[in-house]
């Protein structure tokens, strides 16, 4: 059976040969990604729902290309935290997949691609069906990442 943490063991042991301290092992996953979460999360959300209902054209067209500079960047950043993440848990030789915390984090980040693929694509033929898609299923991810931060200072307090 494949085992997650065997796999990562070796990394995660080279890491644990630098020295780092286990205050930034155990706490330097949420406080960066408390960042992309709250700051870059809620920014890209704003401007996507004010791109989408705001009336003033400029507004709109701006707001857009704010939400379309700046999601691929959150989304690249959520996943090279997840990876941060889990290795941090393989550090501090936790279990990883036995966390509600890691099942918010993986379903968040399949929520996120899949909402990307949308956009991606061009949002099909029926652009106001797929972008109404998009923004419910963005929003759904903004509501996801306040759950997973929970559980992650729930999960970090425990440790």
């Amino acid at each position: 059976m494949f085992n997650l943490t065997e796999v990562l063991e070796a990394i995660a042991l080279w890491f644990r040969s630098l020295g780092i301290p286990e205050s930034i092992v155990r706490w330097g996953h949420p406080a960066m990604m408390a960042i992309v979460i709250f700051a870059m999360g809620s920014f890209v959300g704003f401007a996507g729902w004010r791109g989408r209902v705001a009336t003033d054209k400029a507004i709109t067209s701006k707001s857009l290309a704010d939400h379309r500079t700046l999601a691929p960047w959150m989304f690249l950043f959520m996943a090279l935290g997840y990876t941060g993440g889990v290795l941090s848990l393989v550090m501090q030789r936790q279990p990883i997949m036995e966390s509600p915390h890691f099942w918010t984090g993986s379903s968040l980040l399949v929520l996120l691609l899949v909402n990307a693929a949308i956009a991606l694509f061009g949002f099909g033929r029926d652009q106001g069906t797929l972008r109404t898609i998009h923004a419910y299923l963005g929003s759904t991810a903004l509501g996801l990442m306040v759950l997973h931060a929970v559980f992650g200072l729930k999960l970090g307090l425990a440790i």
